[in-house]
């Protein structure tokens, strides 16, 4: 992505910093690449962390603060809550390293914009990841669009019933974020297939019983694309929504294609026919694969920074 020389050592130091889903798929995935060393973890919580490293025989930082200044690791990987995202990506990229954030990559946009520059000044790797990109979901999606014809909708689903809701940080404001901020690749995955968007119309609404998490969220945001395509996003987590659902509906001139969580379903004007949709494992992996790769090898990674602002 950048112009830096190539990695030259046999394997590269790691940091990572995060206990949750993310970050324990990410471990696994570098344990299994021989060019990575998971040197430490760092996160919150005190026994999540010493969970974790023993599980994949690491040591324990003290802090992130301590792991993203040590002379042993030279790619930080941020797995943690969303609010710390852009302050240690700041202080990694100060530290030469190279960077993998988990999306967002901050939820302030300037500080966001900040970064990709200080990335670029450092000349060290800034990837965000994006591993809806590389899904089943994602590439029945690319492949089957040329029979739709001319597109006219796009509708765009992501419900989690949750009762009770959890008390933890993915329903507090400030640690989350706004809604399709904490939850951007939903957004992502649209301007990665269609292309610029020109109008965007956004509304959400909280349900809150209490000061410090929020019980339940709904967002929905209308988009309307460069060649006239509209579509709608809807996000909602917590107590008040009755029905999960992961579902994605594109209505086009020569028909319309849906996916519907592990289905998927072509329907057009002579037949209807079912479409294998590959599952969701392994992505963790294919995504490290491609950083490890860009570094060692200058491949390309799936995320560029231009991108990665616009989004």
């Amino acid at each position: 992505m950048y112009n830096y020389g190539l990695f030259t050592e046999k394997s590269i130091g790691v940091g990572l910093i995060g206990t949750g889903y993310a970050a324990k798929h990410r471990s696994q995935a570098i344990k299994q690449d021989e060019r990575a060393n998971l040197i430490a973890i760092a996160g919150h919580s005190p026994e999540s962390i010493t969970a974790l490293a023993k599980s994949y025989e690491t040591q324990v930082s003290n802090s992130w603060e301590e792991l993203v200044e040590r002379e042993d690791v030279d790619l930080i990987v941020i797995s943690t809550i969303n609010s710390d995202h852009g302050k240690i990506a700041r202080a990694a990229l100060n530290n030469n390293k190279h960077l993998v954030v988990e999306y967002p990559l901050s939820l302030n946009l300037k500080d966001a914009e900040e970064l990709i520059a200080l990335a670029k000044d450092k000349k060290r790797l800034l990837h965000v990841e994006h591993i809806e990109l590389l899904s089943g979901w994602h590439q029945v999606l690319k492949e089957n669009l040329p029979m739709l014809g001319q597109l006219f909708y796009v509708r765009y689903s992501t419900m989690k019933a949750e009762h009770p809701a959890r008390r933890k940080w993915t329903y507090n404001h400030q640690l989350f974020g706004f809604p399709l901020m904490g939850a951007l690749s939903r957004l992502h995955r649209l301007i990665d297939v269609f292309g610029q968007v020109v109008t965007v119309n956004c509304h959400q609404r909280y349900w809150e019983i209490e000061e410090e998490y929020y019980q339940g969220c709904l967002c929905t945001t209308q988009l309307c694309f460069a060649d006239g395509l509209l579509a709608q996003v809807i996000y909602g987590k917590g107590e008040t929504i009755w029905q999960s659902e992961r579902k994605l509906e594109v209505s086009a001139e020569n028909g319309g294609l849906i996916l519907d969580g592990d289905k998927g379903i072509f329907i057009g004007s002579e037949d209807t026919r079912s479409i294998e949709i590959a599952n969701r494992q392994g992505l963790f992996a294919r995504d490290t694969k491609i950083v490890l790769d860009h570094i060692f090898h200058g491949s390309p990674c799936c995320t560029e920074s231009d991108r990665i602002g616009y989004v």
